[in-house]
């Protein structure tokens, strides 16, 4: 799973403006292989479309992945005929390396892409870009299991697109609602930071982003479509269902681990309101008191499962420190990352050392609660136990909090908060720092200057490249343009 680095901080939301003449806000990717016949009505249909309804430039990229046909003809063609209709040529296949290549190439602040077949109603184009241009949200995508949505396709297809997304919700914790409608959006901004942790070339390439965008926090805005399914479509159902698959344990088994990068994501922009300095108001607390809650309701559950299992066999006091001891040690573990967000495996062994401190407080509340009611009756009978160590554990449980929120865990945001002030010029407020660009002499993010490289390159760049201070881009190869190192 790719660890590059990413640029840090995003500026905050802005509303687009409406640019320059020669600057398109929207550049819409039409990725195609071997799709002579549908190619031209497409990109006709949709120029048209946006000339009468949309209300900024635009472009239109054709992203041809290593076509066989005269579907490379076809582009070049209807790019010499209409001024605002790009190609793009892949020498390799691959969907996402496409749009991996072209959206990195693109100064568009606004990437779009949608299927040749343009099954999806084409009036959900302006409100599907709408939330991005205003600075609402930071993705965008159709969604065809809407309540409100018309669709129209085979009951095949219903049945493996909806079992797909139980799959990502039940595996990934997704909550979009449609994974692969070939219907979606994207700020240029969050692309750039986004692009280089998303690993897969293929059909799996905008799920992974989706996911990857979510679980850091960014805001994706979705949209109920109108989809009439396409009988002659050329994607091959077993080969893709497997893929993604393959897809979903990389990215399950990638996020368990803690590999992915993605701290460098959260609250990734300067307007969050949670990220305001309120007096009073302790950052965080109502969702750690959320997460502690549920995660000790499962461990008492497990603790009491536990201790019945071990009364059978043993004594109340060597049943209670045997339970106690293994649902300690999971409490902390699911605390550790469900509650107080921690990822990785870097300071586990010192949580469960500072963790099995506190469960022998803990222990210490039970076996005397458990040692006065013996005390107080020679032979009390279980149900009389199981109540004396809930109440027990309820105490403990509060305890347990204040210990974990500040010993185990403690808040680091105002060590974060110190280095980025310290970061800051004295003599400039704060936000208007943070939407400055970083480079002295750089455009807006949407404007920013670009460097070439050639389209084979890009995805191999994106790859390995260390994201810097200054926006990097990679302008799309002109059909004209020729390489030196090529000797055909």
């Amino acid at each position: 799973m790719r660890t590059d680095s990413s640029p840090g901080t995003l500026p905050a939301r802005e509303h687009l403006p409406a640019g320059d003449a020669g600057t398109p806000v929207l550049d819409v990717v039409i990725p195609v292989y071997n799709e002579e016949k549908d190619l031209q009505p497409c990109v006709l249909r949709l120029h048209e479309h946006l000339r009468r309804t949309f209300p900024y430039a635009f472009r239109i990229t054709i992203a041809d992945n290593a076509s066989t046909d005269t579907t490379p003809l076809v582009a070049r063609r209807l790019e010499a005929d209409i001024p605002e209709v790009r190609s793009f040529r892949l020498e390799q296949k691959g969907r996402g390396r496409a749009l991996r290549t072209v959206w990195s190439a693109s100064d568009a602040p606004v990437l779009a892409y949608m299927d040749v077949d343009l099954s999806t109603d084409l009036n959900a184009l302006l409100p599907l870009v709408a939330p991005l241009i205003s600075g609402h949200s930071d993705l965008a995508i159709g969604s065809r299991l809407a309540r409100s949505s018309r669709v129209v396709r085979g009951t095949k297809r219903e049945f493996i697109s909806r079992a797909y997304n139980l799959i990502l919700r039940g595996s990934l914790q997704a909550r979009f609602s449609d994974a692969q409608c070939g219907f979606k959006a994207i700020r240029r901004d969050v692309a750039q930071v986004l692009l280089p942790l998303v690993e897969d070339t293929g059909w799996f390439f905008d799920t992974e982003m989706l996911v990857l965008a979510e679980r850091a926090g960014l805001r994706i805005h979705e949209v109920p479509v109108d989809w009439v399914d396409d009988p002659d479509s050329t994607v091959h159902i077993v080969r893709t269902a497997t893929d993604d698959l393959k897809g979903v344990w990389r990215v399950g088994r990638a996020l368990a681990t803690g590999s992915l990068p993605l701290d460098r994501l959260a609250r990734p922009f300067g307007d969050d309101p949670r990220d305001r300095d309120l007096e009073d108001v302790p950052k965080g607390l109502a969702r750690q008191l959320v997460g502690f809650c549920v995660v000790g309701g499962l461990s008492t559950l497990f603790y009491l499962l536990l201790y019945s299992g071990f009364r059978v066999f043993s004594g109340s006091q060597a049943a209670n420190a045997l339970a106690l001891l293994v649902s300690a040690v999971a409490n902390t573990a699911a605390n550790r990352r469900l509650t107080f967000g921690v990822r990785g495996r870097g300071g586990a062994v010192r949580h469960q050392a500072q963790g099995l401190v506190v469960f022998g407080i803990g222990l210490a509340l039970t076996s005397g609660s458990l040692a006065a009611l013996n005390a107080a009756t020679s032979d009390p009978a279980h149900s009389t136990e199981l109540a004396v160590l809930i109440a027990a554990n309820l105490a403990a449980t509060v305890l347990r909090f204040l210990l974990f929120r500040a010993w185990v865990f403690p808040d680091r945001q105002e060590e974060r908060h110190s280095a980025v002030v310290a970061s800051r010029t004295p003599s400039a407020p704060a936000h208007a720092q943070q939407a400055q660009p970083q480079h002295p002499h750089a455009h807006p993010y949407w404007q920013q200057t670009t460097v070439p490289f050639r389209a084979g390159e890009a995805a191999d760049r994106t790859r390995t490249r260390t994201w810097g201070d200054a926006t990097v881009q990679l302008q799309p190869v002109r059909p004209t343009d020729t390489d030196p190192r090529d000797f055909r």
